[in-house]
């Protein structure tokens, strides 16, 4: 998959067909979007190619309000969306920087200076909400009679739909707010994951007995904090099962900046004690345990760590016991 960041590149594909959007947590609604997608540029000989932003446009208006508070919670850094655009078979993205210039472009201007002269699109594919342009005037009559008027084809494609839930990511922003991760995990079709490079900490972790890794989680406001039960993919050939904080860490920091720090049961031998940093990792939010909490010390922290241990333990016996009565 070729990843751009705007759409004046002489690598972009001649003409595509495209579909718009800002994507956060690939979730199952654009899941089926995208392989529609995949198949109309299957039928017509073209490149299957994803627009999307960043920031995110609700961030945009947000800071030019002076109300960060208005900005969504983000489900899925930048690397993850575009990880997951990969899994499902897209051949080019187009990473347009959301500012002043590109929200102040009429309709008319973005269909003509971004669709067909940025992008040459020659099919194009949006949800049934879809709007675009400043003050989103444009929708989807507005898309299709200017298609049929600058030679691309404009189809609408209608909600999707979980036992009886229209799939967005305000949904999954719910379910992860909640806490819920098994309803997230229907919603994305896989379990919630964010990965990163394991960055150089504090090294604390080492003596509260409970030796942790860290990724940095790249937006302010992620869709769920808390300690939760992990598996943690990219260290050896078998994920590692283990218990995670992803938050501010208000004990010991609590600096605003974001991070996913996760202790694993079994840290492989081969990769002694530093042999974690740098690599890229996986790691699944499986089930939340608990909020973040502030304590009044390290030793009261050192124990909630340890019970942390023992419960996201518990859960993994009380998994195993379930998928052995589900074989029998």
């Amino acid at each position: 998959m070729q990843v751009f960041r705007g759409f004046h590149h002489a690598a972009l594909a001649p003409a595509c067909a495209l579909t718009i959007g800002n994507f956060d947590g690939v979730h199952r609604g654009h899941q089926a979007m995208l392989a529609l997608l995949r198949n109309e540029a299957q039928h017509r000989g073209l490149p299957s190619a994803v627009m999307t932003f960043e920031p995110h446009p609700r961030d945009f208006f947000a800071a030019q309000a002076g109300k960060p508070e208005l900005a969504p919670a983000r489900i899925a850094t930048l690397r993850d969306k575009l990880s997951e655009l990969q899994r499902c078979g897209i051949d080019q993205v187009v990473v347009l920087p959301f500012d002043r210039r590109l929200a102040s472009l009429t309709p008319d201007e973005f269909i003509d200076q971004v669709l067909v002269n940025g992008l040459h699109a020659r099919y194009v594919l949006v949800g049934d909400d879809f709007r675009f342009g400043a003050k989103r005037a444009g929708d989807y009559d507005f898309l299709d009679t200017a298609g049929s008027q600058r030679g691309f084809d404009v189809a609408r494609m209608l909600s999707y739909e979980v036992h009886g839930t229209r799939v967005s990511s305000s949904v999954v922003r719910e379910a992860l707010e909640a806490g819920d991760m098994t309803k997230a995990a229907a919603l994305l079709g896989r379990p919630y994951s964010i990965s990163g490079h394991v960055i150089h900490g504090q090294k604390l972790g080492r003596n509260l007995g409970c030796r942790t890794m860290n990724v940095r989680f790249g937006h302010q406001k992620p869709a769920t904090k808390g300690i939760f039960v992990v598996r943690t993919h990219g260290l050896g050939a078998q994920p590692l099962d283990g218990v995670a904080s992803l938050g501010v860490r208000p004990t010991v920091e609590d600096a605003g900046r974001v991070l996913l720090e996760v202790h694993c049961f079994d840290w492989p031998s081969n990769l002694g004690l530093e042999g974690g940093y740098g690599k890229i990792v996986r790691v699944e939010l499986l089930h939340k345990l608990r909020d973040e909490a502030r304590y009044d010390g390290l030793e009261a922290l050192q124990a909630a760590i340890q019970q942390d241990i023992s419960d996201a333990k518990a859960f993994f016996q009380a998994q195993g016991r379930q998928t052995t009565r589900d074989r029998i």
